[in-house]
């Protein structure tokens, strides 16, 4: 089924004012159907969770919907999901878990592709237990990240790896399941930031072999909030610390307090809402498989049309643009312009592709780009090529007008 990109547009109030949003991978825009769905949970009476009255029904209801939705997105098992306020409060309180197992000496690794919330958290951590981080590096000229990068890295003390499943700087896609054979030959878990590829193509968690998998909702048209994934019964051998009458069961061990009630609503409705992106049969996940494939075919679309402007236009310089395994998203820089100030010159023209270093710091310097990083543009599933040419034409603008160079 045709992916209808003019229907899809329809259903983002946002959009009604006008701006071309490249802006997705920092947080999308969201659909009428989640902010509904939202303001009714709000709207509704609801308590902490339990099977007394229609309220705690309600609260108990919203958060097992809401693991089902996320377990259906990602092939995962419902009671494997936890929710969080953030994939960065989710790994930092995951990473403290895990060390209480952890001794001196042992190891864990990180890569320089990743956000750095998939770094620190796992850096501070180790330092605080006497435990060896390694650093395994990409190319910066391709923005590949290889496998043998990672496995030359693995000994008999490796604890864990940390790695991206999509770059958020670059796009770049690295071989998960290749690394994850690599990881658990060695006995190590494998930890994978799946922010910035859960928006952008099918997950099983299963195929990827995750043992750990974090995403956040708003970046996939849902609300701010943070999700984790695993096998529960891996769950069950993580311990960590919470309030003595909060309930030791997994997965609510792992969430602090009482869960965002509106949120989780808003998250089942944006499941709801990928699923529904072109018309399709069968289940929940079945109908997410077709509707993210011919998401992902729409958006790869768009930009091979952004990347042939931006290779067509002089004076502009990508990284890492050399793959095409990457999520729809592009880092750039016009020569001779300060990329702060190129952001400013675009936002002015209705067109959002803001500028920095998006939190993948080692990242950013490993490209020569310091802490100040590059432009970037992500492709969501409201984009339309008349964004992109928009984009394009304003870049074009920038570029023959005088007074904007460092």
């Amino acid at each position: 089924m045709a992916y209808d990109v003019a229907a899809v547009r329809a259903r983002f109030p946002a959009l009604d004012e006008g701006a071309a949003h490249f802006d997705g991978p920092g947080g999308s825009q969201v659909p009428d159907l989640v902010a509904e769905a939202v303001a009714g949970a709000l709207r509704a009476a609801v308590s902490n969770r339990g099977a007394g009255t229609a309220a705690e029904r309600r609260a108990d209801g919203i958060v097992t919907e809401a693991r089902r939705a996320m377990a259906d997105l990602l092939g995962g098992t419902p009671g494997g999901i936890v929710f969080g306020r953030s994939m960065t409060q989710l790994t930092y309180d995951m990473a403290r878990a895990l060390a209480k197992e952890w001794r001196p000496g042992d190891e864990v690794v990180v890569t320089t592709l990743d956000h750095d919330a998939n770094i620190r958290p796992w850096v501070q951590t180790a330092e605080a237990h006497g435990v060896t981080v390694r650093r395994a590096d990409f190319d910066p000229e391709s923005g590949e990240l290889d496998v043998a990068a990672i496995a030359g890295l693995l000994t008999g003390r490796t604890r864990l790896v940390a790695v991206t499943a999509a770059s958020n700087l670059l796009g770049t896609r690295p071989d998960i399941p290749a690394i994850a054979e690599r990881v658990h030959e060695a006995g190590a878990l494998l930890y994978v930031d799946g922010v910035h590829l859960t928006p952008h193509s099918p997950v099983d968690i299963g195929r990827l072999g995750a043992d750990f998998y974090a995403c956040s909702p708003y970046k996939f048209l849902g609300p701010h909030l943070g999700v984790l994934a695993a096998d529960p019964g891996l769950l069950e051998t993580v311990h960590p610390d919470k309030l003595l009458p909060a309930s030791d069961a997994v997965p609510e061990r792992f969430e602090l307090g009482t869960l965002p009630y509106e949120l989780l609503a808003g998250t089942t409705a944006a499941v709801d809402f990928l699923a529904g992106l072109v018309p399709g049969e069968g289940n929940r996940r079945e109908r997410l498989a077709g509707s993210m494939a011919a998401l992902e075919e729409h958006e790869n679309a768009l930009l091979d049309r952004l990347d042939a402007g931006l290779a067509e236009t002089a004076g502009v310089t990508s990284y890492g643009a050399a793959s095409r395994r990457r999520t729809p998203t592009t880092l750039f820089s016009v020569d001779h312009v300060r990329s702060a100030d190129a952001y400013l010159f675009l936002a002015e023209r209705g067109v959002n592709a803001p500028a920095g270093n998006f939190y993948a710091l080692e990242c950013s310097r490993r490209l020569g780009l310091g802490d100040t990083g590059a432009l970037r543009a992500g492709i969501a599933p409201y984009t339309d090529e008349s964004d992109v040419d928009r984009l394009l034409k304003g870049i074009r603008e920038l570029i023959g007008t005088p007074n904007r160079q460092a």
